[in-house]
This record gives structure tokens, sequence and C-alpha cells, in this order.
């Protein structure tokens, strides 16, 4: 869920984006004019804003750079009409996220709206390094082993520089965290931070996506659209997942490292961009050179410098550091007491080879706290746990006919006049996290199984404090 600031006056406008905006979940406030819009801004800060180009008074472009002199890294997406998209194009180079056109395609818009609602938690979520985080919106990057102390020494070197950073590890060991961790040290951290994942975004679209096209460049292309680099100009973007992108496209991001430059399709004019590129993978970049699935130049662009994560299964002396940070955590997003851990059960998490990282080891921390219904963790709370077997000790969310026992006795020992909100958030929290355990952390498809909006997902992701490899808050992520 996002706070967004709608800046139009016109009344029809403003009230049709207020219901399908509150529909997906989020909380809209409203301007008429540039001015209420700035008096809105200094007393709630919003997640992202929308501003109509033309309004009385001041006007839309002197309206954006106030709003940029207050929050420099609040994301603005432009309305106007097709008279106007120079003005716009011009809006977003002195760096507005994008531009829309009216009339709104509904789809294309709720899709730009989730963008940069995404980008602005990246730019505003701090990572911090091994220490409690400052606000509950900051994530950690938890490990005093030596391998993560020198991950720590390789972010604090090549943050400062220009240098194209290639992350590598298993999947849940971190990569995306240590990616913002960069950028947040770097020069650009005032600057757009985008996150592309290659494999969630089909092939057919990745191009689309990433460069943008011209109007009539494909059927359904009807007017102009910046891609993602476009729109991180000035900033970072992450290409999470590199090895799997398509052969076709690493020639365009390899032209993109060498000339600073890129192509819209349908387009026919290099346009100048100034990005930074952090890339990962989990693959074997090295086979996919000999197989010909990986381009050598692009291979040798990407590796200016290269981070290794290390599995959690080789840092050992992390995991009950970790399993405590996580712990804390889903107590307080339960809004329940931290129960602990038994010395059994940390013995548990330390012997177990956690083929899934740190990502594994949140889940299993989270769905153990869920079950558990306040008693101290035990080992065989987690060895259920990750053999994949439901936790039933009288009192968690159960499957199957036990679901009436456990309601009954969930009301009788905890009665309160919030119990039934209470009870429904553990059972919405346990079917998000198995749903995001299906589909391997994607979030589109966890939404698509649920039956709900991926915009109302991330809403109950961010509500009840679930993590994924995006959003873990551990040393591996």
């Amino acid at each position: 869920m996002g706070v967004i600031l709608i800046i139009d006056d016109d009344y029809q406008i403003r009230e049709s984006f207020e219901k399908l905006l509150t529909e997906e979940g989020h909380e809209v406030l409203t301007a008429a004019s540039g001015e209420t819009g700035l008096d809105v801004l200094h007393s709630v800060m919003p997640d992202l804003v929308l501003l109509d180009l033309r309004l009385p008074g001041m006007s839309g472009l002197e309206t954006f750079l106030a709003l940029r002199e207050i929050e420099s890294k609040l994301p603005v997406i432009i309305m106007t009409a097709f008279g106007t998209t120079e003005t716009a194009i011009e809006a977003t180079k002195l760096g507005a996220f994008d531009y829309i056109l009216k009339p709104f395609d509904i789809p294309d818009i709720l899709k730009l709206i989730t963008q940069a609602l995404e980008a602005s938690r990246f730019m505003r979520s701090h990572v911090e390094i091994d220490i409690l985080p400052k606000t509950p919106s900051s994530e950690v990057i938890i490990g005093q082993s030596k391998p993560m102390q020198e991950i720590y020494k390789a972010i604090g070197r090549v943050a400062p520089t220009e240098a194209t950073v290639l992350v590598r590890g298993e999947s849940g060991t971190g990569k995306e965290l240590v990616a913002r961790a960069i950028y947040q040290h770097s020069q650009r951290a005032g600057k757009p931070f985008l996150v592309i994942n290659c494999v969630a975004i089909p092939e057919t679209l990745l191009e689309s996506e990433l460069f943008g096209y011209e109007k009539g460049a494909f059927t359904g292309a009807v007017s102009r659209r910046m891609g993602r680099i476009e729109q991180a100009n000035g900033g970072t973007i992450f290409l999470d997942e590199i090895g799997d992108m398509p052969f076709s496209i690493q020639a365009k991001i390899l032209r993109l490292l060498q000339e600073k430059s890129i192509e819209r399709l349908g387009g026919r004019e290099p346009i100048p961009v100034d990005v930074r590129i952090i890339a990962a993978t989990n693959r074997d970049l090295e086979a996919g050179l000999a197989e010909g699935r990986f381009r050598e130049d692009l291979y040798y662009r990407l590796k200016v410098v290269t981070i290794w994560l290390p599995p959690l299964r080789d840092r050992h002396q992390d995991i009950s550091r970790l399993a405590d940070y996580f712990l804390d955590r889903f107590a307080q997003s339960m809004d329940i007491d931290n129960p602990g851990l038994t010395d059994e059960a940390r013995g548990i998490l330390k012997n177990y080879h956690w083929p899934g990282n740190v990502r594994e080891l949140a889940n299993t921390i989270q769905k153990a706290l869920i079950f558990s219904r306040g008693y101290p963790i035990r080992p065989e709370d987690i060895s259920q746990v990750i053999q994949g077997e439901p936790v039933v000790r009288d009192e968690g969310p159960p499957t199957d006919g036990s679901i009436r026992q456990w309601a009954r006795k969930a009301l009788m020992n905890e009665p309160g006049m919030d119990k039934f909100d209470h009870l429904i958030d553990q059972v919405a929290s346990a079917l998000i996290s198995e749903a995001l355990d299906i589909t391997g952390g994607n979030r589109s498809r966890a939404a698509k199984i649920l039956g709900v909006s991926r915009p109302t997902l991330q809403s109950k992701i961010e509500k009840y404090g679930i993590t994924m490899e995006t959003s873990v808050k551990s040393e591996g992520d």
C-alpha cells in the first residue's frame, strides 16, 4: 500500500483516481492546484505524486520543480494531454519518473504506479549493515562471519565509484540488498534506483520494458513510451537474474555500457542515458559462455567488480543472530511478544544445510512463530517446517478439519476487542507466505494464485512484514 497524492484541477480525474487507487489498497490525497499540493506535501509526505501539467496559478512544471526541492527521491508521474507531450518529456529529463497521456488506459496507469511505488520504496528504505534498524522501513544485512566482513569491505570500496558491479550467489543469499547498499552509499543515492527482474518479465515484453518504444513501433503502440532505463537516467539500474536475459537483448545492454545510449523500439535516433549498472545472477555465467547463451563481451563489461555472496551453509556462526533478528521482527509485525528459541531449536537451525539460504531461514522462522502461538519455539517446530509438514501445536492456523478446533481454542484463550482481525491477519499472513513459497517469491504469480491484485498483495506483504529475497533484512539478503 502506498500514499499517493493526485494534483489536478479536474474534479472528475481526482475522483476517478481516488476511487480506483483506494480499491487497490492505496491511501489517496488530492489537491486542485500546485499550491495546495505543496501544502499537503509539507504535512504528509506521500510515496508518489501524479501531477497534471496544466494547473491554475502555479504551473505543473513549476510545481514539479518545487516538489523536487522538497524531496528529491519522491517519484512524480506527469499527466498530460497529447498537445503537451514535449513538455512532459522535458519534465522527465529534469527528473520526473515518467509521464502518461490523457485519456488514461487503466491497466497501463496501474502498472506504472506499481513501478513508481516500488522505486520509491527501494530509494527510501535504507539498508543497514549488521546493526539494529533505525526505522521500521530500514533493512539490515546481518552477519559477523569472516565472509560477510569481506562483503562489507567490498561494498564500501565499490560504492563511491562508477564501476559496473556483478553480484553473484545462490538464490536467497541477498543479492538485491547488496545492490541497494551499493546504491545508497554511492554518489547517485539521490537519483532513481530501479529493479528489473529479467526472469519475471516475459521475453516478448522485456525489450520494451527496458528501452521503451515509439508510437507505431508495434500493434498497440499508440503513443511514445519511455523504458525503465530512461526512467532511471542519472541513477542506478539493478538487472536481477541477468544470466537469464535473452541473447538478443544482451547486445543492447552491451551498447548501453559501451556508448551510454539506447534506442527505443521503432526509433532510429540514439538517446543518451547516464545510468550505473549493477547486475546479479545465480547462474553459472562461465557455462553460459561455453554454451553460447551469454555474450563474452557483455560478461567482461559486467564483471568490472564481482561480489560473491556466500551461501548460508558457509556462515554457520551467523545463523543464530539471523534467527533472532527475524524472530524479533516477525513478532513485532504480529504484535505479540517474542517467545524466543530453545537451545535445542537453535541447534536444529545451525545444523540444517539451508538450500534456500537466508530467504528460507526467514520463512522458517515466520512459519514457526505463526504456529507456536506465543510459546517458545522448539526443535519439532523447526523440523516440521523444514520438512514441509504443517505445524499444529493446538494453536496455529491449521488445515482441513482442525480449523474449527484451532479457532475455538484461540478464541477462548485470548479474549479481546480486536481478536477477530488479529486471527484473520494470522491466517492471511500464512496464506501469502505459502503463495510466495510456491512461486519462488514471484509476487505477480502469487497474486494470481491468491486471486488479488499485485498492489493489494504488496500492501499485505508490507503489513505483515513478510520477507522474500527482495525484502529480507539480513546479511544473506
